[in-house]
């Protein structure tokens, strides 16, 4: 009788420990431990970060950082740290944020008119982990330009503006193998041939490309620019492209942040291999980063026999058309005047 006693205590206080300890496990782990009041934060954990390093990025988010700790290492969270961008959202338990935390989110990341390497590793840099340095010594890698047919001065025409997913924590050569990848996924088939029946690789394809960017922002005209350019090739004419010269003043400076809105006759005899010019044929890459407007123009160039253009004062933002160098003299004259009188200088 005494023995059932006993046991029937003993399981009685059992299931109070039980109880006791599923309420301290349940207290800890599964109740509400943020502190924002935002419906959801992102937190960035470095790569190679330290547990004590998501302590002290956590800390502004977490209510009560001992119960966080406490699911971290029941979870073996602590010792295998995750580094990327997570997403935490308002009124989280410690085990939802531990399961968080293992959950890297994809970034998006976008670029476009970037006018220089450096500037377009700057802007990734902005939206990822690497650093601008990491990226532009990956872009420039001897062995990666020359697995991909690149050089220094082209390897720009690498990058079609667009939307690209990536991990935040990416490692910049690994990024610079995946632009590699998509730009060979660009230039298909249907491109490939449209290049080759104008006599011009993807690399030249862009390079011109940008200049035609670079020449009109209006996308209903490229493809009347492209063809003047093309036209100009052909007859061995150089391509007299002031967005060029401003382009070499600019990398001859090392001053791609300038505004340059006027171009004068001065300028012109700059020396540099992208000064259409004095050179003939395309200079050796691209003047800025063309969009896939400007490179479709130039696969899809209109044809005329239009040699010259210049801007039109009647129609802004447009070009004014000529088969010969004294219609252009009239329309050239017509610009200039209309720019005298605006005063518009550099």
């Amino acid at each position: 009788m005494k023995i059932k006693k006993i046991l029937t205590i003993v399981a009685v206080a059992g299931l109070f420990i039980a109880a006791g300890v599923t309420a301290y496990v349940y207290n800890k782990a599964f109740t509400p431990n943020t502190t924002f009041n935002q419906k959801e934060v992102f937190v960035y954990i470095p790569t190679n970060a330290t547990y004590e390093m998501v302590q002290q990025e956590l800390a502004p988010f977490v209510k009560d950082m001992s119960k966080f700790d406490f699911v971290a290492s029941k979870r073996s969270y602590d010792v295998n740290v995750k580094s990327g961008k997570f997403l935490l959202t308002q009124n989280m338990t410690s085990f939802d944020m531990i399961r968080a935390m293992r959950r890297n989110i994809p970034v998006k990341v976008a670029f476009n008119n970037q006018e220089s390497l450096g500037k377009l590793a700057e802007r990734m840099a902005s939206q990822l982990e690497p650093d601008s340095v990491a990226l532009y010594v990956s872009f420039t890698n001897e062995p990666f330009l020359k697995e991909n047919g690149f050089t220094e001065e082209n390897i720009l025409a690498m990058f079609i503006p667009n939307t690209y997913e990536f991990y935040w924590d990416v490692n910049s050569n690994k990024l610079a193998d995946k632009m590699a990848k998509e730009y060979k996924k660009f230039w298909n088939h249907e491109r490939l041939e449209k290049a080759a029946a104008k006599g011009l690789t993807p690399i030249e394809v862009s390079v011109l490309a940008s200049i035609v960017h670079k020449e009109t922002a209006k996308v209903d005209e490229r493809a009347t620019v492209a063809g003047v350019y093309l036209n100009r090739l052909k007859t061995g004419m150089p391509l007299q492209a002031d967005p060029t010269i401003i382009f070499a003043i600019k990398k001859e400076t090392g001053d791609f942040d300038q505004i340059i809105k006027r171009v004068y006759h001065n300028d012109l005899k700059i020396k540099s291999p992208y000064n259409t010019y004095v050179n003939t044929g395309l200079p050796p890459g691209p003047i800025a980063m063309p969009d896939i407007s400007a490179i479709d123009a130039v696969l899809n160039a209109e044809k005329h026999d239009y040699i010259y253009f210049c801007a039109s004062p009647e129609k802004p933002g447009y070009h004014a058309f000529a088969s010969n160098y004294a219609e252009h003299q009239v329309n050239a004259r017509k610009y200039a005047a209309w720019v005298n009188k605006l005063g518009i200088n550099r």
